[in-house]
């Protein structure tokens, strides 16, 4: 009986366990050195895979191939939580164990969930839109400010936590993260946006109104302004303040905040060096018309904030994070409260941006008869 033929962007997600199970095996009779070129093995291997399956149908798009070989390593990062959290074994362990030992951390676990869920499913929706000849612009904003900031915090706390003196040749894997979601964002951004078909008259009209007659940007600009207060607040926290709020703050409310792994701190003052600054362009862009960037960025930093808040979430209830560190049970309906408003800000601005755009469109009669002639 002849079986039926896998789809090219499934082989290698199919791939995942058995490659696991190899690696898992290899590992123990290899140093950090083969680990790291048993990787890039790997990585290869996949790449031939794809384009002999596919029969490089898809490769008019390069971003095909990225989405594929990420979706098989989300496929592995989700059996490596799973097998850290008890519910399998015998897959990743020695290989966590030797090779990458920060994985096992609480905010290594939440990181790999969220690849292995929310990545993953990113991946499907845009590689069955590649296969249509759909836009993905969207969802690959999303998932580019998602990738980039779990990549960057991660790897910054590697290399200042407790872990930077564990750090093998096989930390190098992580650097595709870094430099091919920087190609990757640079192509999404080139692609041409899908315009709303909106006559000049209706445009001029939205773009009339003061913000006191649009009740929704007066409930995102409140929103905004309290989400960069708590922005700026833990991170003044976590660069030791000596104001009595924020040494309460950070040993009655969020203790994780002062984990010597080093993630939760990074992960603050890059919301206050970065995302503070955006939420304050945000309000800018609210108020005034015409901000064309606003609906792109809008979607990277929901992404980015998304996937900050579920890690950090996670991370300060896991039973992996040291018992002083864990959120406290008395605080726990608040501090789950304050981190999910935190992280439904940026996701209500992009869907606003999304819905509603014809305040951010540039009001030039060229650019509205571009966007009725692309739709």
């Amino acid at each position: 009986m002849q079986l039926p033929a896998v789809p090219g962007a499934l082989a290698p997600s199919l791939l995942a366990i058995p490659v696991a199970f190899g690696i898992n095996g290899a590992t123990a009779l290899a140093d950090p050195l083969a680990l790291m070129l048993t990787g890039l093995l790997v990585l290869i291997g996949l790449c031939s895979i794809i384009f002999f399956v596919s029969e490089g149908s898809h490769f008019q798009d390069p971003l095909f191939c990225v989405f594929v070989v990420f979706s098989f390593t989300s496929i592995v990062d989700l059996i490596i939580s799973l097998e850290e959290d008890g519910f399998i074994s015998g897959f990743m362990e020695i290989y966590v164990r030797e090779g990458e030992p920060y994985l096992r951390t609480a905010h290594g676990i939440m990181i790999c969930y969220w690849d292995g869920i929310v990545h993953y499913g990113l991946y499907l929706a845009m590689i069955a839109a590649i296969g249509q000849r759909k836009s993905y612009r969207n969802l690959g904003l999303f998932w580019l400010g998602s990738l980039m900031m779990s990549i960057v915090v991660f790897l910054l706390g590697n290399l200042i936590g407790k872990y930077s003196s564990d750090l093998s040749p096989s930390f190098l894997l992580n650097l595709p993260y870094v430099l091919i979601p920087g190609w990757a964002g640079l192509r999404l951004f080139q692609q041409p946006r899908v315009l709303p078909c909106l006559s000049p008259e209706k445009v001029a009209e939205e773009q009339r109104k003061r913000l006191y007659q649009r009740p929704q940007d007066v409930g995102l600009v409140l929103v905004l302004l309290l989400t960069a207060a708590f922005t700026f607040f833990r991170g003044m926290v976590v660069l030791d303040c000596p104001a009595d709020s924020c040494f309460n703050y950070i040993y009655q409310h969020e203790p994780y905040l002062r984990d010597p792994v080093a993630y939760p701190k990074v992960q603050m003052l890059i919301y206050m060096f970065y995302v503070l600054p955006f939420f304050c362009l945000c309000i800018y862009g609210l108020v005034l018309p015409g901000c064309s960037w606003l609906p792109d960025w809008s979607l990277v930093f929901a992404g980015a904030v998304a996937q900050a808040q579920f890690s950090h979430v996670g991370s300060s209830l896991h039973s992996r994070t040291p018992f002083p560190y864990q959120t406290p049970e008395d605080v726990w309906w608040s501090f789950l409260l304050t981190n999910i408003l935190y992280a439904l800000g940026p996701q209500l601005l992009a869907l606003r941006c999304l819905r509603c755009p014809a305040f951010f469109l540039p009001a030039t009669p060229a650019n509205l008869r571009l966007g009725k002639k692309r739709q």
